[in-house]
């Protein structure tokens, strides 16, 4: 009997129908998947609009997002299947392009994911655009690129991209994902030699490093969530906090783990953190007004020290600094999150903060 051939496992998504639109830094490829509202979606950095959904957990992100809006991605200029001549990588010319994408693909209002570099375009397309910007998703980013790093150390990093782009480096890899065993390193570098040229990632990533947008922060009005990994070496978590402490009335999700990487390592949680903030927006629970908490504690059967708990965090403290703050032995505070993870059905603390957000718990008066 002859040996029955190797079975193949479907992707998880579709590949892409492709489109071009012409934009102020060149021609640009795009595509739109999934229904509902329209999300414009930018992962940062390198993009390719077919490899990147072989890229870890980027495919499956991307079929769970598309079950709810209608995901509209793009090719950075210079990248994946965008022109790879004749174009401008400037920061202006990037939200340019982004803009352009959304009026090509007949978004006229719609919410704008970023990701690390992708997240100050977010933040200025939410800036320029505050009549057609719904809401705001911004992920592991900072407000100025300068603060990333000293300036040898990001001088650094950009000549060991120009010099080992594409060449499997363990040290680049790992500025995304620490520890990558040799797979992850093979996928990663798939991805450099398909996303762009050596030239290209360079002078993007040297682009973000020159870039601050802290000045136009304060100065968006879509309801903005910025959701930051605590352990991220790459984009340290405390300046998450200075972008989330600066868009007003914004909140800020504290996210486990420590990958660079939202599709990579724990990507649901990541995931039901953004959902369950635009879930509450769409409900009409993401505006200034606040639920009594009489009321949410109803609803959820939660005790007003279960409340109080919650609302610290989201607020992003550990269980022995919500013992600190509330005069609480460390083990009754993890007996709170526990009760409260059980009380809502959620896995995570950013599922309990995601939670607080769209129901804009409050403290007891």
């Amino acid at each position: 009997m002859p040996a029955k051939p190797p079975s193949i496992k479907p992707p998880l998504i579709k590949p892409p129908l492709i489109k071009y639109c012409s934009t102020p830094a060149g021609r640009v490829a795009y595509a739109r998947v999934g229904s509902g509202p329209a999300l414009l979606f930018d992962p940062g950095w390198i993009t390719h609009l077919t490899r990147q959904l072989e890229l870890f957990d980027f495919g499956p992100f991307m079929t769970r997002l598309a079950e709810r809006y209608t995901v509209i991605r793009y090719d950075k200029p210079g990248c994946g299947l965008s022109d790879r001549d004749d174009f401008d990588l400037s920061f202006e010319a990037q939200v340019a392009a982004a803009i352009a994408v959304t009026e090509a693909a007949g978004a006229d209002r719609f919410t704008v994911f970023g990701a690390s570099q992708g997240g100050q375009i977010a933040a200025a397309i939410a800036d320029r655009l505050p009549d057609r910007v719904e809401a705001a998703v911004l992920y592991g980013t900072c407000g100025n690129g300068a603060d990333l790093g000293p300036a040898e150390l990001r001088e650094s990093l950009v000549a060991l991209v120009r010099a080992h782009w594409g060449f499997g480096s363990k040290v680049l890899t790992g500025i995304f994902v620490p520890e990558p065993n040799p797979a992850e390193i093979e996928q990663f570098t798939r991805l450099q030699r398909a996303g762009a040229s050596a030239n290209v990632a360079a002078e993007l990533l040297a682009s973000y490093y020159l870039t601050d947008v802290r000045p136009l922060l304060p100065t968006i009005k879509a309801p903005t969530v910025v959701l930051h990994r605590q352990g991220d070496p790459a984009t340290r978590f405390l300046l998450g906090r200075e972008v989330a402490s600066l868009v007003p009335g914004s909140t800020l999700i504290p996210l486990s783990g420590s990958s660079h990487l939202f599709y990579h390592g724990d990507w649901t949680e990541v995931l039901d953190a953004m959902l369950g903030f635009l879930g509450g927006i769409a409900r009409g629970s993401g505006g200034s007004s606040s639920v009594p908490v009489d009321a949410v504690a109803e609803r959820q059967r939660l005790t007003a020290r279960e409340l109080e708990v919650a609302r610290l965090v989201a607020d992003g403290l550990t269980n022995m600094a919500i013992a600190s703050r509330l005069s609480i032995a460390p083990r009754t505070a993890e007996t709170h999150v526990e009760n409260i993870r059980r009380k809502l059905e959620v896995r995570s603390r950013a599922q309990i903060a995601a939670w607080v957000t769209e129901h804009r718990v409050r403290p007891p008066p």
